[in-house]
């Protein structure tokens, strides 16, 4: 998969496949799965490290675990979302964070939420080589000056704007443009009048791609809470707690390990004792 290869679904009406993942065993199977993008998202913060927001994730933690990644997987698109507050200094500073997720974590592009106030920026990293994807609508890294997690493009001045920095960010360079939680009727609005693709996270059924948390799409906690905007496929919360409460009991049981899980000597046990009390009394 490549940015040029997306633009391509987009104009043969392709929809474009995408999840994220943030470890070696998940990024593998998504890719089983046929997934053509794999978001490293900072989302990360609320479903592995168990932040509230994704505010506290550092370039550290996204290198990390973009590193795993990429070790996982070779036909996906590998983005990696720039966290909290590494692209809004001088450009030369942004650059020097873009550069660690390239090179340290061999990232194959970037993600960048914001629209028109980031342009210039996106402008910059795409000319130094490395591709970008934008983000508008609701963004969780200013959902505090949203003023929560709400839908976006209701009203005519919302769209208006949306519609703006979405032509900003494309103009800038980037290749592909979240939307998230904004109205169907804007992100039809938004798909038809950009070249690049759009990818939708409760965003409407319009958009050139769908993207979702591996955790909401799998059901992958221990506490589930419903989104309007997801559909759960599995229910593997359920399983990995049934599973650990079955060896529990096992183990308290004491069937566990059972016959076939052990190894075995041609030594008698006094045999064994023997040796262990000569050497004792070598020592």
């Amino acid at each position: 998969m490549s940015t040029t290869r997306m633009r391509k679904m987009k104009a043969d009406g392709i929809p474009i496949s995408m999840i994220t993942a943030y470890d070696y065993p998940s990024a593998r199977l998504a890719e089983q799965a046929g997934v053509d993008v794999i978001l490293v998202g900072d989302s990360l913060g609320n479903v592995v490290l168990g932040y509230e927001s994704t505010l506290p994730v550092t370039l550290d933690d996204m290198i990390y675990h973009t590193k795993a990644v990429t070790r996982a997987v070779s036909r996906p698109l590998v983005v990696t979302d720039l966290p909290f507050l590494t692209y809004h200094g001088t450009i030369d500073h942004t650059l020097t964070q873009v550069g660690r997720i390239m090179r340290e974590g061999l990232g194959q592009a970037v993600k960048m939420e914001g629209g028109i106030e980031i342009a210039q920026t996106v402008d910059a990293i795409v000319k130094a080589g490395v591709p970008v994807m934008g983000h508008i609508g609701l963004t969780p890294q200013s959902v505090f000056q949203i003023g929560g997690y709400k839908v976006q493009g209701k009203t005519s001045a919302q769209a208006q704007k949306l519609l703006d920095d979405a032509l900003a960010l494309e103009q800038a360079g980037a290749f592909a443009i979240v939307v998230e939680l904004v109205t169907d009727e804007l992100s039809e609005l938004l798909t038809r009048r950009l070249s690049i693709p759009t990818i939708g996270i409760g965003a409407g059924k319009h958009c050139d791609g769908q993207v979702l948390v591996f955790h909401d799409v799998l059901q992958y906690t221990a506490d589930p809470v419903p989104k309007k905007f997801v559909k759960a496929y599995a229910n593997l919360g359920d399983h990995i707690r049934d599973g650990i409460a079955r060896y529990v009991q096992e183990v308290k049981a004491r069937s566990f390990p059972a016959e076939e899980h052990s190894f075995h000597t041609d030594l008698e046990l006094g045999q064994l004792y023997g040796h262990h009390r000569d050497e004792s009394d070598k020592e």
